[in-house]
């Protein structure tokens, strides 16, 4: 076996352990549990935590550079192991002629598309790649084939094949190098509109295109628009128009007709002027949209005159708003149209918890929805019949499954039952809402998982986990490898909604931007004090970590607060705004600059260096893990280089796990299986002491 080390590193006087076998994942999107469904110990040398007698140490894959990190050893892996062998299961698309669904689910070392043929019927695995498949969907008209997306390592540079169920190879769709993501089918069933984003430029573009997945070679583009916010929505009735959305930032967007034969474009929200002050543009944000019936109409989430987005439908020749859900104090946040335009599902976000609506279109009114498992709702998809409803539904005691709703007769049927390791979830922890005063009175909130008393005395350790986004939420889901801390270890764990997420209404949302940056990381100071009233938690002992923007947040927590922590883990971190705004890829900048603030501005270019956890990288003086993907397009691998480097030169312990065939956060099993391995003995010993 060949060692392999960090170029940037290979002086580093720290011992470099390097062997070759498998790795750990963690999420980074705003659900706790957003690594949990891709758990799993590999059979084998390479995944397989083997015990005395054959090995001593858990073998990270061959893709995996391991820096500082000292063997793990097997009984490690061999312990968490039930809660990396989690499944679960995503809906991703019904048959239009038979009453069978695709879904996303993982046997093996990546998701792929499965078919199941009826409630609680086997998986039969339909794709077979070394590369996760995230989206399909099967083609409307008769459903004898499907189109998928797939990237490389983690690139994210998505393609879209066409798939047949009957055999023969996947054809390829796309262009093959740019990123492609799909959108709607055309209402005819034999026309696809997605998007291609061109980030070799100076200037980010979007092209709208629309293809005949039989016959790529009808490929055209319909329109070529400045940024790269835009995603195409839907078709209008006589597949004559595209509803497209320009998404500026998580609190201004726009929609848009686009002529899908000449490419002219019409913008159906127009910028929004403040009362008395004609200059000043007031920012209104919209989601999801829909053609109605009639095509002379749209259906919109917005939350125009609102702290929270509310489904409206907008009159394209009046512009006028009939709002829908003004009784609801929560966001909507998605929604679909039934195919014969009866009935409109939605999902609304009340402080994490997914409530399924159903509403007759005609009239207005809600129509009453059975009750439903709790939890995060999400993937509704309406069936060709116009009454079968599909959904996922996920938990703090029950992992990820696809359900179905029978409109009509009010039925609910299961359609997938994820295996959980053999363990009995029935006795995982459920959440705890709490919330604590900010530096500036403001109210902040999150979910607290306590271990049992009965099993676990006296204080106990914290892990405080901060979501990415920024504008993204802490949910209640499935947690996954997650309770390993919980059950085994006796480890409390919070997850923060700090100020900047989405949920609790716009000004919430906006109330971290700019030069607001630092005012979010009072929220976790803050935390920090509440945590020590609390009698039953361990203020000396707390761990931070979080993935992407969670990633920085624990960097920026490592700096400004290293006295009150043990130890921090950042999974694909920001360490320099500055940095990452000029080398995330560039169809992303426009939409980060919005958030974090323009580099190119002299002031913000000084503000973003002097708050960054990179200028303050020589007060991080605890133990630090630091875990990156390689091919990683919004946080490169330089965020990760530059924060391992500046740390270890102050002779502080860094522990760094590189993946070179992951991006942002790690997909393959085998991998997040080591990432979790080095996790808990990262914890064990600079958190627990033992």
């Amino acid at each position: 076996m060949t060692p392999r080390t960090l170029g940037s590193l290979r002086r580093s006087p720290v011992f470099v352990t390097l062997v070759a076998g498998g790795l750990l994942g963690v999420g980074t999107s705003g659900c706790p549990g957003a690594d949990a469904s891709e758990g799993g110990a590999t059979d084998g040398p390479k995944g397989e935590a083997q015990g005395r007698g054959r090995y001593e140490r858990a073998a990270p894959p061959e893709n995996l550079v391991l820096d500082g990190i000292p063997e793990i050893p097997a009984s490690i892996a061999e312990a968490v192991r039930p809660y990396a062998e989690f499944r679960s299961a995503r809906f991703l698309s019904w048959h239009p002629a038979r009453r069978e669904m695709l879904i996303g689910t993982r046997f093996a070392n990546t998701t792929q598309v499965h078919r199941v043929t009826h409630p609680g019927g086997a998986r039969r695995q339909v794709t077979f790649f070394r590369e996760p498949v995230g989206w399909a969907s099967y083609q409307p008209e008769d459903g004898r084939f499907f189109c998928f997306l797939k990237d490389r390592g983690g690139d994210e540079f998505y393609q879209i094949f066409r798939f047949d169920p009957d055999g023969g190879p996947s054809v390829l769709i796309t262009d093959g190098e740019k990123r492609n993501e799909a959108g709607p089918w055309s209402n005819s069933g034999g026309r696809l509109a997605y998007r291609r984003l061109h980030s070799d430029e100076r200037e980010a573009m979007t092209e709208l295109r629309i293809v005949e997945p039989t016959d790529p070679v009808t490929d055209r583009v319909v329109a070529r628009l400045k940024g790269g916010g835009w995603q195409v929505s839907d078709w209008s009735p006589d597949d004559r128009t595209l509803l497209a959305l320009e998404r500026i930032s998580v609190n201004e967007s726009y929609v848009w007709l686009v002529s899908a034969e000449s490419g002219e474009t019409k913008c159906v929200t127009p910028r929004r002027k403040a009362e008395g002050d004609p200059a000043t543009q007031t920012k209104v944000a919209y989601g999801a949209s829909r053609f109605a019936a009639d095509g002379k109409s749209v259906y919109v989430v917005t939350d125009l005159d609102s702290e929270f987005q509310r489904l409206a439908r907008l009159d394209l020749e009046s512009g006028q708003y009939t709002f829908l859900t003004e009784s609801i104090p929560w966001d909507v946040s998605a929604f679909e149209i039934s195919p014969d335009f009866r009935t409109i599902a939605f999902l609304t976000n009340e402080e994490g918890v997914g409530v399924l609506h159903l509403l007759d279109a005609a009239t207005g009114k809600e129509k009453p929805v059975p009750e439903l498992p709790v939890g995060v709702i999400s993937g509704i998809e309406w069936r060709e019949n116009g009454r079968d409803l599909a959904f996922n539904v996920d938990g703090a005691r029950s992992t990820s499954d696809v359900y179905s709703l029978d409109v009509e007769t009010g039925k609910v049927e299961q359609w997938t039952y994820s295996e959980t390791g053999g363990l009995n979830t029935d006795g995982f922890v459920e959440p705890e809402v709490v919330r604590w005063k900010s530096f500036d009175g403001r109210t902040i909130s999150g979910f607290l998982y306590l271990p049992s008393r009965e099993r676990f005395k006296g204080k106990r350790p914290v892990i405080i986990n901060i979501h990415g986004g920024p504008e993204a939420q802490a949910r209640p889901g499935f947690l996954g490898r997650n309770n390993h801390f919980l059950n085994d270890l006796g480890v409390a764990v919070i997850f923060p909604n700090v100020r900047g997420s989405t949920g609790y209404g716009k000004t919430f949302a906006q109330l971290d931007n700019g030069f607001k940056r630092e005012d979010s990381y009072k929220d976790i100071g803050a935390l920090l004090d509440w945590i020590a009233a609390r009698p039953e938690l361990d203020s000396q002992r707390i761990m931070v970590t979080g993935g992407s923007y969670g990633g920085h947040m624990t960097l920026a927590v490592a700096t400004r607060y290293n006295d009150r922590i043990a130890c921090s883990v950042s999974v694909v971190g920001i360490s320099n705004l500055r940095t990452f705004l000029e080398n995330t890829q560039g169809y992303r900048r426009d939409l980060r600059r919005a958030e974090y603030g323009d580099e190119r501005d002299p002031k913000m270019r000084a503000f973003l260096e002097r708050a960054s956890p990179m200028a303050h990288a020589d007060k991080i003086r605890k133990p630090i893990f630091v875990i990156q993907g390689r091919n990683d397009p919004r946080v490169p691998i330089s965020e990760a280089d530059q924060i391992v480097q500046t740390v270890r030169d102050s002779g502080i312990p860094v522990w760094y796990l590189v993946a070179d065939d992951e991006g942002h956060g790690f997909r393959k099993k085998e991998n997040a299986d080591f990432q979790f391995y080095a996790t808990v003995a990262f914890v064990r010993e600079f958190l627990l002491g033992e």
